[in-house]
């Protein structure tokens, strides 16, 4: 069995990464924003296989799937009509990118730009009636949140950018975050990552979950959009043609140290996320195949794709030269006159100099599995898989990083 053990081995066996940050018990899930119907739903495809230590999580989320069913009614009377009205003249730009490679980092820098607006945690949350509710909950339940994400050290709160996939989970939309619900059965939606063999339901589906969440984005922030999802990367096919005219910030990393802090995060985000107790027999597995058939997607879709609405970043370019690659960013897609966000982008920069990394020390058997089946995107994108020791996850330098 490959295995991906801290640095420190005694602190490991302390604290084990899936609670680096332990995540409150009375902090929302990614299940707490679907209607009432949705998550018996959801429980009810997973034959209720719920761990006895979970039933509580399982009574709030079914609570508060009645109040955002009433909620949702009560935004739907109040704005239906005029948010399926919105016209989205200006089609969104999505960052994109393997999980880890620097996707949080890349958005939270691009929406330093006030033209653009963005999904918060609290959108993202609350996806049937962010719109009515968004400017009293939030206020109310500030204190429901951690400090921290539960898989580094990245800040969290209500009005930070999200990714949207979690608002496709409250919508009940397919994507494969369901798959942190019951990690121990085999993963739903997994064909989302390269949009191979999914079923016209579910793709009429996912189309409307995006549609109807960046048409409420929209109406809400009066704003053109940034989204970021890992998932989307192998989707840009079918959002160019649910958005035409999108356009793609895609972000790459050594994979060396993708594996090392995807692994973290699944194992953080399973325990936190979960109805059940993970036992991660297969999560180095499902990390290697989904890389595989993520990027499968992604290359095929491309060529659909126009030059000068898709650019590449490299993460290790970004920390590096932040305000280089953004201006380029900038100039590849027309986005407009970089220099006018650039103090804004300047200051970001020197807030996050003093953020903290988690290290890792890979090992010699993932690293050559890596090497043969990560080899396509290894060369793809300039990185040499040659064994290597210790890597740093989290957000190595900068430190900003991805679900």
């Amino acid at each position: 069995m490959v295995r991906v053990m801290p640095a420190d081995a005694k602190a490991a066996k302390a604290k084990g990464p899936s609670d680096v940050n332990t995540y409150p018990q009375r902090t929302p899930r990614f299940w707490h924003g679907m209607r009432f119907f949705s998550a018996l739903r959801l429980l009810a495809r997973n034959q209720f296989r719920v761990h006895p230590y979970r039933w509580g999580m399982v009574f709030t989320v079914l609570i508060c799937g009645v109040i955002n069913s009433t909620l949702s009614l009560l935004q739907h009377c109040l704005h239906g009509k005029k948010i399926e009205a919105v016209s989205l003249k200006q089609p969104p730009i999505f960052i994109i990118g393997h999980w880890r490679s620097g996707t949080t980092y890349l958005h939270e820098l691009m929406v330093r730009d006030q033209r653009f607006a963005y999904a918060t945690t609290y959108d993202c949350f609350a996806p049937h009636h962010f719109v009515t509710t968004s400017r009293i909950l939030p206020k109310i339940f500030w204190f429901l949140l951690p400090e921290k994400r539960p898989m580094d050290n990245m800040q969290i709160g209500f009005e930070r950018p999200q990714e949207d996939d979690i608002a496709l989970c409250g919508l009940d939309c397919p994507t494969p975050y369901f798959r942190l619900a019951f990690p121990n059965h085999p993963p739903p939606f997994n064909e989302f990552l390269n949009m191979e063999g999914v079923s016209q339901k579910d793709l009429d589906r996912f189309r409307w979950g995006m549609k109807t969440f960046v048409k409420s984005l929209t109406y809400a922030k009066k704003k053109p959009l940034i989204l970021k999802s890992p998932p989307h990367t192998g989707q840009i096919g079918v959002l160019s043609e649910i958005f035409p005219g999108a356009k793609f910030i895609h972000i790459v990393r050594d994979p060396r140290s993708l594996f090392p802090s995807t692994k973290r995060t699944w194992q953080s985000l399973d325990h936190s996320q979960t109805f059940q107790r993970p036992h991660h027999r297969d999560l180095d597995e499902y990390i290697l195949r989904s890389l595989v058939m993520m990027y499968e997607g992604f290359e095929s879709q491309r060529n659909s794709i126009a030059n000068n609405q898709i650019c590449d970043v490299r993460y290790e370019d970004l920390v590096k030269d932040p305000m280089g690659q953004i201006r380029r960013i900038y100039r590849d897609l027309d986005l407009g006159d970089f220099e006018n966000i650039r103090p804004a982008v300047e200051e970001y920069v020197e807030k996050q100099r003093d953020y903290r990394v988690n290290r890792h020390t890979l090992d010699p058997e993932i690293e050559r599995a890596i090497a043969v089946r990560w080899a396509s995107y290894g060369n793809k994108y300039g990185y040499h898989l040659t064994p290597a020791s210790t890597m740093a996850s989290g957000s190595e330098e900068s430190g900003k990083e991805d679900l």
